[in-house]
Order: structure tokens, then sequence, then C-alpha cells
């Protein structure tokens, strides 16, 4: 069955071009030029995936955001945003309000789908609040703080599942090192960024065959690819 996607936006031309590209790549589409009437179709029908851009003429998409996420019938609905605002707090706060991500425009095609897939990916991990099943023989229990591999459970440091938490909190997106340092410890870390390193080298170990998700870039940080699906 395909996935149904709702894209909101008010720029007809840009709307008619990602409604396209969705359906090249495999999903349906409903498009709505305000949020108004797409959050009163959310009344009836639970989309897979709602394409949201953050400026719109009948409700501010940061509010609609707000609303889909406050709602207890709507909140694990996936939203990507679109956003031509440039300000690192304006895309901050959307992420803040439980957006998923985000795609600045102009954005690329092939950029856009892919953001779409990695989040539709991670979504279809949920089994239940704070857990994800990665594969059958991977899964992270957020609430114990536990991985398991193969059934049994992976012995790690808090700062090793911290990191994994974080990394497969957006598959695909690049975490610096100084970017997860802030996560683990915020102000009060002390340590050097190479620190991060090691943290992952032995992270990596520890996760046998699915250590090669763990992915260094080069210069910039680490991010965590999924292992390859049929979507």
């Amino acid at each position: 069955m395909q996935k149904l996607i709702y894209i909101v936006e008010d720029e007809t031309d840009i709307l008619e071009l990602v409604a396209l590209k969705l359906q090249a790549a495999g999903y349906e589409t409903k498009c709505f030029e305000r949020a108004t009437p797409m959050l009163e179709a959310l009344k009836t029908e639970k989309p897979s995936l709602i394409v949201l851009d953050l400026m719109l003429p009948d409700l501010d998409g940061m509010e609609a955001c707000k609303q889909i996420k406050g709602d207890p019938a709507t909140e694990s609905i996936p939203i990507l945003m679109l956003t031509a605002r440039v300000e690192v707090e304006d895309r901050v706060q959307g992420l803040e309000l439980g957006a998923d991500d985000y795609v600045t425009k102009p954005f690329d095609s092939k950029e856009l789908i892919a953001r779409v897939r990695a989040i539709l990916r991670r979504a279809s991990w949920e089994t239940a609040k704070n857990e994800l099943r990665i594969t059958e023989d991977f899964k992270l229990d957020f609430n114990r703080y536990e991985a398991y591999l193969y059934g049994k459970r992976i012995d790690l440091t808090l700062t090793e599942f911290k990191i994994l938490q974080l990394l497969t909190k957006r598959p695909g997106w690049v975490y610096s090192r100084s970017q997860i340092l802030d996560y683990l410890w915020g102000n009060d870390k002390i340590v050097i960024e190479r620190t991060v390193d090691v943290h992952i080298k032995n992270l990596r170990d520890k996760i046998e065959d699915y250590s090669s998700c763990i992915v260094n870039v080069r210069g910039v940080g680490y991010k965590f690819e999924p292992p390859e699906d049929d979507n």
C-alpha cells in the first residue's frame, strides 16, 4: 500500500513540484494551499507524513505544527518543514515543537526525497513510544536505556547509548563532534572532541554487524544510515 503524504504549501508551483516528485518516488499525495483544511482533514484521515510550509496565509506553520503535535490523535504523524527562513532560531523552534526535519528553500528534489524516506523509515521502526525496532535483530529501548542485538542485551555504557539515541533520532542527519558533546554534557563538557571518536569506536565494536550504520563524515562528524530496505 502506498504511503499517503500531505503537502501544505501556498505557492502553487512548489506545491505541484513537491507532489510530482513524491508521486514519482512512489508515494500518494494530497495537496493543501492552506493549513486549516489540512487540519480539518486530519480528523478523518491519518497520513504517513506531512510536508508543511512554515509561511502560510491562514495559519503560521509553527502554530499548525504545534496543534498537530499537541493532539494525541495526531502527535505521532511525522512533519517535514519547508522553510525559506534562514535564521537558525526559526528552524530550531520548529524542531522543538516536534517537527522531525526541515528542508530550506530553494531545495534539491533529491534531498527532499531522501529526507522523506529517512523520516518514514524511522517512523516504521517505532513499535511503541520510546522504542525503536531498527530491524528484527536490532532494537533500542529508550525507557530502559538498553539496546538489544539478536535477542540479547548489548552492554553499552550510558554515553554510548546516548550517542546511539542521538544519531538514530534523525537518520542521515550529520552531527558534528561538538554537537554530540553538547548533547552528552551540555555546558559541563570538559572533554576534547576526539573523545567522541573513542566512544564511537567502542559503540561500533559492540553493535557488530550494524557498525557500518554509523558513518564518519570526514571533517564534519557522524550520522546514522539505516540498513537498506525495499521501500
